[in-house]
């Protein structure tokens, strides 16, 4: 199978098959990357990178717009804007040309795989949610001397809408206390906290990866900050809220 025939079996296309590397499906909302890196692994792959606005003609030596470049800018603000879904196919390179990040293609793997969007200085990885929570979130093993801040690191991850609407229902049912661990914002801080709280999906939005009909009364919940940070924190172990409301019990008890 080509690879042009490969990425419209997937429904998506671009705006020129010679040169493009990302593509894009309207309809159902993701864009492909073909990764750009075999160096790293599947888990966090390169896709794009600042230095590749241009590139080199391997016999003039002249430097020109990568054609391709612009296009791929636009499919990553999809999944950072619009919440489109990323997916990405291996690469298998034939030569690369010396000095240059610009290379032949000499097949790819007829496989997709969803991933998310990782911004690490001038590059753009596609990775799987481990990567970011261990790199992005984890402190390092060994503690240096020195510490340094304000690095630029930004991570980019699939966004799912909320409904305002929903949000609102669920909070005239339920009112503004945290339904774990009974916080109350208004009363704690006065009128700055007031109407102050998080919503939080019993089913997370990011499990679905679709448009669904919420039930803001039995879907949504309103929660503090730190029970819902909890709550994403602990996901493999915490089956639902009302288990972390046991949990708080028990230590409260202990």
């Amino acid at each position: 199978m080509s690879r042009r025939k490969f990425i419209e079996s997937h429904g998506a296309t671009c705006k020129n098959w010679n040169w493009s590397w990302s593509f894009v499906n309207h309809e159902m909302k993701f864009v492909i990357f073909g990764t750009w890196d075999q160096s790293l692994s599947m888990e966090k792959s390169i896709i794009l990178k600042e230095s590749w606005v241009t590139q080199t003609n391997r016999t003039t030596g002249i430097k020109r717009k990568a054609s391709g470049y612009k296009q791929a800018l636009q499919h990553l603000a999809l999944v950072t804007d619009e919440g489109y879904q990323l997916k990405i196919f291996r690469m298998v390179y034939n030569e690369r040309v010396p000095d240059s990040d610009i290379a032949k293609i000499k097949t790819f793997e007829e496989e997709l795989h969803e991933r998310q969007l990782l911004k690490e200085g001038e590059a753009w990885y596609a990775v799987v949610d481990k990567v970011i929570h261990s790199e992005s979130l984890a402190f390092p093993d060994e503690v240096p001397e020195e510490f340094y801040e304000g690095g630029k690191l930004s991570v980019m991850v699939n966004a799912y809408e909320r409904n305002p609407e929903a949000r609102a229902a669920c909070l005239t049912a339920h009112g503004y206390l945290c339904k774990i661990c009974d916080f109350d914002f208004e009363k704690t801080y006065g009128p700055i906290g007031k109407r102050f709280i998080h919503v939080h999906h019993k089913t997370p939005l990011h499990t679905i990866k679709k448009e669904y009909k919420v039930d803001p009364v039995n879907d949504l919940i309103p929660v503090c900050p730190n029970c819902h940070a909890m709550l994403h924190r602990e996901k493999n172990k915490i089956a639902d809220h009302e288990m972390l409301k046991d949990l708080i019990i028990r230590f409260k008890n202990n």
